[in-house]
């Protein structure tokens, strides 16, 4: 059967208190992975929605032959929707619930909840002098507030504005220590329920990143033609989590002190909430008696600049929407470097409660714009990074770049098989492969695709050389960020130096092919050639010769199989981790010492000793194929030289991470309309009182948490229906979402969160469209 990864990396915009209707979309997908989890281990069927998901999976099985995997593998945030992302984040490595999280945003994130106690009201009469600035601010005709909100919840709000008004002046109104608190407990509660297996696969790398401002930041330096050298500020703070997801739940993405820092930063919206210093988590850290031992590692990871200048304890991080309120880049560069275990399909997954993003909803936009537009909209509701059309350019461009190189292996492989067949003879493939005829016919299939490349192995061996030298330098700045460098350029330099002493300042040999010291730091250091190799070898299983009807299903899962076992035993050597504990000590000092960093990297990675354990396993598992696979097989890996001297220098990123192209979606109401036309001003109330809405109102809060939930349900559906070659019939896709809303709506009914006439409502409008 088919095997393919559907992985997701997710980007929560801010929002404010839209970030409740994100929360409803990524509990959906939090549904699907655990219901993917299951149909993939074969595990007891469950109920409500996640059963219909699994069913979903189970029919593509039995009707088109494809197991599918749901992956949510990169989550991005700013803001509140930072927020979500770091939860679930949490929940997919942990194997914990996502219900804590539920409760605190439709019973805690409420204004009355969030106000600091020293701003509260001491009684009702307190400051009524201040009553009619706050009724006149509400009730002056023309007023941009007062046609904000909803006439049903407008003396609600009208309380609530006139408490926050009379209270403290000239000071946050909200408790940031309260806010960390709460958070806390939250991630406390998810502990302390019940705890199932991750939903990644064990070792699959995990990653987070939420955007934070540092208010005061910290000067740098950027280099020009003249001045060479000038002093700029950078406020960008993002902060990021990497973990290999363990293979029994109950471990936690990071201390969850670190992931309230992360949390409780990205979301410090500027005036409501004082931003967070250090010292709160350490107040924090002393009330809950959580231990931080990390303390100072984490804080030197995030903060390097600051960690090396001493001046932590004068940082003060805002809102991570400041600055970068669509944090794709982040994302975006999670994707280096990530394993593929069978064939993958990536999608970007972009959740824009609000795409239509100005100030009021009532406002015309032929009105002049408010007093009080003109600043709640700077604050909310305008993004601060518009458009997102460079991103989206940047993903597409690397999609275009698998493309491109997906062609030219295509074309050149009629011409690479020729080659290696004149070059080995047709008893190539008659003779059994042991490890030391892999390894003869390897290196003269190198050496031969070297000597026929000509001018153009110049090229490709200064492209291999400069690659293997940028891994190396940004390994050492992940290893040491006390260096304080913002990128790696330093450490390349002194590390291109140090090379050049030991013979590399010729990479080809007069004869032709590479020079003897060239070799032999290719055989040391170029990992990418070996991990580029077997994913040409995993991807011609799992897409170019899947169709062959010589060929069995089994015989091609047994190969891709064998080659992801050796994939693996390159992976574990890529990361800093692999370098042993006292890597960092050799990273801190690269820039006085370099070949010791040089030395530090071939003694722990010893890739020629992997290299033999890698054609062991490869030559067990050519053995045990039939004959015309192993041709192929051997012919792709002898003939992977000539593939890469051709592709290798046409490529930004030493080729891909991930063969196939990226594909972006995006869930928004206006894409989610099965139940209801009209988009988000149809569906949401959040989006009310410059989108602070949410926050005034229980009811509010319900309402937008269900359609989340909704509209997330219809889009994962969409998503998986969508990884299918044969697309599945509209009417199908449609009992498949009715379904889902009905189960939803039942889940929300017995839990009693959300009021029953809401419900009602949404399930009259259920049945009136799918009749």
């Amino acid at each position: 059967m088919r095997q393919k990864e559907l992985r997701i990396a997710l980007v929560c915009y801010g929002g404010v208190s839209l970030a409740i209707y994100m929360h409803g979309v990524t509990r959906e997908l939090w549904h699907l992975a655990r219901a993917s989890r299951e149909f993939h281990v074969e595990g007891p069927a469950r109920k409500g929605v996640e059963a219909v998901y699994r069913e979903l999976l189970e029919s593509l099985a039995r009707e088109q032959g494809l197991r599918l995997r749901v992956l949510p593998d990169i989550m991005s945030g700013a803001s509140a929707g930072g927020i979500n992302a770091v939860f679930l984040a949490q929940a997919v490595h942990s194997g914990q619930s996502l219900e804590p999280l539920t409760d605190l945003w439709l019973e805690v994130a409420d204004v009355d909840e969030l106000v600091d106690p020293a701003a509260r009201l001491k009684w009702r009469f307190s400051k009524m002098w201040a009553q009619p600035f706050a009724t006149w601010l509400l009730n002056r005709p023309g007023s941009d507030i007062a046609d904000a909100v909803s006439p049903e919840t407008q003396s609600e709000v009208e309380r609530k504005v006139s408490h926050l008004i009379r209270g403290r002046w000239f000071e946050p109104p909200f408790s940031g220590l309260g806010f960390s608190r709460l958070l806390e407990t939250a991630f406390s509660a998810m502990a302390a329920g019940p705890v199932e297996d991750p939903l990644l696969p064990p070792g699959h790398p995990l990653d987070l990143y939420v955007t934070a401002t540092d208010y005061y930041g910290f000067h740098e330096l950027i280099r020009l033609h003249s001045p060479p050298v000038v002093e700029d500020t950078e406020h960008r703070m993002p902060i990021a989590f990497r973990a290999n997801t363990p293979a029994r739940g109950g471990s936690d993405l990071a201390n969850p002190l670190e992931l309230v820092f992360a949390a409780r930063a990205t979301a410090s919206f500027p005036g409501a909430f004082p931003p967070l210093r250090i010292e709160e988590i350490d107040t924090l850290s002393d009330l809950t008696e959580r231990a931080w031992p990390g303390r100072e590692a984490f804080l030197e990871r995030i903060m390097p600049v600051h960690a090396v200048r001493g001046s932590l304890d004068h940082v003060s991080l805002i809102d991570g929407s400041v600055l970068v309120n669509k944090p794709f880049s982040g994302a975006i560069a999670a994707l280096e470097g990530r394993p593929a275990q069978r064939e993958v399909d990536r999608r970007f997954v972009y959740i824009d409660p609000r795409p239509d993003s100005f100030g009021d909803v009532n406002a015309s936009k032929n009105e002049p714009v408010g007093f009080f537009s003109a600043i709640f909209g700077s604050l909310s509701t305008i993004p601060r990074e518009q458009p997102i059309r460079d991103n989206l350019d940047q993903i597409q461009e690397q999609s275009r770049e698998a493309e491109r190189l997906n062609r030219i292996v295509a074309a050149l492989r009629p011409e690479v098989d020729a080659v290696v067949e004149k070059l080995f003879g047709r008893t190539l493939f008659l003779d059994s492969p042991t490890p030391a005829r892999l390894r003869a016919w390897r290196q003269k299939a190198q050496q031969a695709a070297a000597e026929r490349a000509g001018y153009a192995f110049h090229a490709y061996a200064q492209a291999k050389f400069s690659a293997i030298v940028m891994r190396l330098a940004r390994l050492a700045l992940s290893g040491a960020p006390k260096l304080g460098f913002d990128e790696p350029s330093p450490i390349e330099a002194v590390l291109r130096e140090e090379l050049l002493r030991r013979g590399l300042e010729r990479l080809t040999a007069p004869s032709g092919g590479a020079s003897p010291e060239a070799i032999a730091f290719f055989r040391e250091h170029d990992i990418g050639f070996r991990i580029r190799r077997l994913r040409l070898l995993a991807r011609r299983m799992a897409r170019d010769w899947e169709a062959d009807p010589d060929i069995s299903d089994e015989a091609l899962e047994r190969g891709r199989d064998a080659v992801y076992r050796i994939l693996a035993l390159y992976f574990a050597k890529e990361g800093v981790n692999a370098l042993g504990s006292d890597f960092e000590q050799a990273a801190e000092g690269v820039m006085a010492e370099p070949g010791a960093l040089l030395d530090r990297v071939e003694a722990k990675r010893l890739l020629p000793d992997l290299d033999d354990r890698a054609e062991e396993m490869l030559s067990v598992a050519l053995d045990q194929m039939p004959k015309n696979l192993r041709r192929r097989m051997l012919l792709t890996y002898l003939g992977f030289p000539f593939y890469d001297v051709a592709t290798l220098p046409l490529l930004r990123n030493e080729g891909l991470t991930e063969f196939d192209p990226v594909k972006v979606d995006r869930i928004s109401p206006d894409d989610a309309r099965s139940i209801r036309e009209g988009g988000t001003t149809a569906t949401l109330r959040g989006i009310e009182f410059y989108n602070f809405g949410a926050f005034f109102s229980r009811a509010y809060r319900e309402n937008d948490y269900l359609w989340g939930r909704l509209h997330g349900a219809e889009r994962m559906i969409d998503l998986v229906c969508s990884t299918v070659d044969k697309p599945l019939p509209e009417e199908r896709c449609r009992k498949v979402k009715r379904a889902a809303f009905d189960a939803i709506l039942d889940e929300e009914q017995a839990s009693g969160r959300c009021a029953q006439h809401l419900i009602d409502e949404i399930r009259g409008e259920v049945a009136e469209r799918f009749s």
